[in-house]
């Protein structure tokens, strides 16, 4: 995806008070409507893909604008709406540098079974897979991401919270996230996924090499180094696997609100 390109490794590293690397990426992102339209589309069928929308909204007697902006997409206005766009927002674009920099396998079906769009889906923010031959190998790789964003107010707790929520995941969450992911990708017929799914479901008998990731979105305003200095890692069940990360850009609110406008319009 053409938006990751303006994910840029700015070199510069935090370390906790205990000695564990944070890396600090930038977002660069640009006016360029042909890439801001792709990834509108890409966040959009996060939610409901193109090919199903038409039936989806039919019964209701909405345009597919409507449908999306009414129906599906968090809403831009009423608390909680515009803080579960925020974080579906931070979680997503956090799948897609796990994806597409960092060269896991993430399915994307979380935000497709919403019961209510004002609500964040449970379970592990973001996993994604490494299996690099045919067979398990225990050089295989699971990642697990928790993400959180501070866009509009001050936050210096975003990145703790992240590895907070990351022992969750490591000690609790995996398996259960794991098992809803396959479901639903077999309910999808994502029979090219399953197996994948599988061979991370067991650790035991088919060992691999876990990362747990913890990361924290920024508005450059909202940025200070002050919140590396909140974190603490020694705790983490994972503390020797651990990928801790801060991006920050220009304008994040803005651009979260015109993405999804955007990914309405043109659906």
């Amino acid at each position: 995806m053409k938006h990751t390109e303006w994910i840029i490794d700015t070199g510069q590293i935090l370390n906790t008070p205990d000695d564990n690397i944070i890396h600090v990426l930038e977002f660069n992102h640009q006016n360029d409507a042909e890439v801001l339209s792709a990834w509108a589309k890409h966040l959009r069928n996060h939610y409901c893909s193109d090919g199903d929308i038409d039936d989806l909204c039919a019964g209701y007697g909405l345009s597919r604008r409507d449908y999306l902006l009414q129906i599906i997409f968090p809403d831009s206005r009423h608390p909680p709406g515009p803080s579960v766009r925020v974080g579906d927002f931070g979680e997503i674009l956090i799948a897609d540098y796990i994806e597409f920099i960092l060269n896991y396998v993430v399915p994307r079906i979380r935000y497709s079974h919403k019961l209510n769009r004002n609500q964040s889906p449970e379970g592990v923010d973001v996993i994604g897979f490494q299996q690099n031959e045919e067979k398990p190998s225990p050089n295989d790789k699971l990642i697990t991401f928790e993400v959180k964003c501070a866009l509009s107010a001050n936050n210096q707790l975003t990145l703790k919270n992240a590895v907070r929520d990351s022992m969750k995941d490591f000690s609790l969450r995996k398996s259960e996230s794991l098992n809803a992911m396959y479901q639903r990708l077999r309910e999808r017929g994502h029979n090219d996924l399953l197996l994948l799914v599988q061979r991370f479901q067991n650790k035991i008998d088919r060992p691999y090499k876990e990362i747990s990731g913890a990361g924290a979105i920024h508005s450059t305003n909202t940025f200070t180094e002050e919140i590396a200095s909140n974190v603490i890692t020694t705790e983490h069940p994972n503390a020797e696997n651990l990928y801790l990360l801060i991006l920050k850009g220009k304008d994040l609110m803005q651009l979260v609100h015109s993405l999804y406008q955007r990914a309405a319009d043109e659906s």
